[in-house]
């Protein structure tokens, strides 16, 4: 399907929907076995991998360098986050987001500068599984993906989706195409430099590293949706950060 024909299909299921998803309560984790097998396999490929080369990176980019491709990425991600403003009907967070997409790619040298913060103009952050909960699709369960981490069934489906919804996915050119994904690995690397400490107490330090994170992912992405925080106290908390992206 054409992007024209999904944003027209999408549209008329907001506007058939009209409905408030439901709210969501405590945890439901029918499949923890797997997802602490998961969450082990991802430990094991942080220690092994991620947390040494985001300590390279961070350790031998200079902090301008590494802000600057923070920038050109978190540009990139500007036009699917349009088409899901679009999609919510939030015409306001809509034209915020693509005038900070035109200033930043123009005078800002391709999104390396941020010339758009400067002048007050701040990303209105969104992704298709809130374009989901604003339709009126429940989180589903919870689920830790492989490489990616915490996650709910209906974020799983809107990282998928999302890879569709941004025109740059599929409107750039050979080798352009690949600037993106490869300005997002390095990206997520200078975020793993960033909250280092932070990110090595929830997976290492915890009592119960998988229920940490599992809290800290709902309690996060529930409050982005404006829903209920979990009341629930399980030790450790302040990591909040980790999951804002």
């Amino acid at each position: 399907m054409h992007l024209s024909g999904f944003i027209l299909v999408s549209v008329t299921l907001v506007l058939m929907a009209g409905c408030t998803a439901p709210v969501a309560k405590g945890i439901t984790d029918p499949y923890e076995v797997q997802n602490r097998q998961t969450h082990e396999a991802n430990r094991n490929l942080d220690r092994a991998l991620v947390k040494p080369a985001s300590g390279a990176y961070g350790n031998g980019i200079p902090q301008p360098v590494r802000q600057g491709i923070g920038n050109f990425a978190s540009n990139l991600n500007l036009p699917g986050i349009v088409v899901n403003n679009l999609l919510q009907l939030d015409l306001d967070s809509a034209v915020k987001n693509a005038s900070r997409f035109l200033f930043n790619t123009t005078i800002g040298l391709g999104g390396i500068l941020d010339p758009s913060t400067a002048m007050g103009l701040y990303e209105e952050t969104s992704d298709f599984g809130e374009t989901l909960h604003v339709w009126g699709v429940g989180e589903g369960n919870y689920v830790e993906l492989p490489f990616v981490g915490p996650s709910t069934e209906r974020d799983m489906v809107g990282m998928v989706v999302d890879v569709f919804t941004n025109p740059l996915t599929f409107g750039a050119p050979t080798p352009e195409k690949y600037m993106g994904p490869v300005a997002k690995g390095l990206s997520k690397l200078g975020d793993r430099y960033q909250y280092s400490d932070t990110v090595d107490s929830v997976l290492y330090d915890s009592a119960d590293s998988y229920a940490q994170a599992r809290l800290l992912y709902l309690q996060h992405r529930r409050f982005e949706l404006g829903q209920a925080i979990i009341e629930e106290d399980q030790g450790d908390d302040g990591y909040d950060d980790f999951y804002a992206d």
